[in-house]
């Protein structure tokens, strides 16, 4: 499954998006270095129902909101550079929650993303953009 939108119809795309992983709990989110994960995310988590600001959690590691009736955690791996970086960090817990949890390069600990549904933000144009699921 993949759509291309607009970054001006990025709400319509998060609406589509959430639909589509409906069933999982860790979403992997892959792509270039400004391709906008963070941006996409964030019109997810408003989707969702998060009030509060959303920013990119690359040097927390690990930002929680609160959504509609659920926590949702948004994880940022570039910084890390070992597992046990990730385990200290809480990012086992995360993703073992049972919350939606929305993880930003994921490839930096494969092995913690077997079960997850992998999606793939590319950059089409300045001003649109092209998610892939792979389910």
């Amino acid at each position: 499954m993949e759509i291309i939108f607009s970054l001006a119809n990025i709400n319509g795309a998060a609406t589509w998006f959430i639909e589509a992983i409906k069933g999982y709990s860790v979403i992997a989110i892959h792509g270039e270095m400004g391709a906008g994960k963070t941006t996409f995310i964030s019109a997810v988590c408003r989707q969702l129902g998060v009030k509060e600001p959303i920013s990119s959690p690359t040097f927390s590691i690990i930002n929680e909101y609160s959504g509609n009736h659920n926590t949702i955690y948004h994880l940022d791996l570039f910084r890390l550079s070992s597992e046990m970086e990730a385990q200290e960090a809480g990012v086992e817990d995360c993703i073992t929650s049972g919350n939606l949890c929305f993880v930003e390069w994921p490839e930096k600990l494969p092995h913690f993303f077997n079960n997850a549904l992998h999606c793939y933000l590319e950059v089409v144009s300045n001003d649109s953009r092209k998610i892939r699921i792979n389910a």
